[in-house]
């Protein structure tokens, strides 16, 4: 069974202006849940490449993303390999303070945040 997916209001809009589509990410958590992780950043935090226009992973974009497995997995940050190679140790330490207490919430407070337009669900 494939994990809730939901990305916070600043993920979906930088990957909106990346091309990163809901297929895309759906994709991702497949292959998450099949064991093909590309970091272990601590605690619920991955970092998992995706590919997008044809170029491939090692071309395309990195995503942050908190995870719990057959759960849920929430994306926290996105960024192109262009851009930039990595995140910082305080980029790093904030994403996983914030996956926590993504991880943590209940069905109630995450549907509430949905309904907000704080999280939205991938399908």
């Amino acid at each position: 069974m494939m994990p809730r997916m939901l990305m916070n209001r600043p993920f979906a809009k930088a990957a909106r202006k990346l091309g990163l589509t809901d297929a895309a990410l759906v994709n991702a958590v497949r292959e998450i849940e099949d064991g093909l992780v590309d970091a272990r950043l601590g605690g619920f935090l991955l970092k998992k490449r995706i590919g997008i226009d044809g170029r491939g992973k090692s071309g395309g974009l990195r995503t942050i993303l908190a995870y719990r497995q057959a759960s849920r997995v929430v994306f926290l940050y996105v960024f192109g390999k262009a851009d930039r190679d990595n995140i910082t140790a305080a980029e790093q330490q904030a994403l996983s303070e914030l996956g926590d207490e993504y991880m943590g919430l209940t069905t109630e407070r995450m549907n509430a945040l949905i309904a907000l337009g704080i999280l939205q669900e991938i399908r």
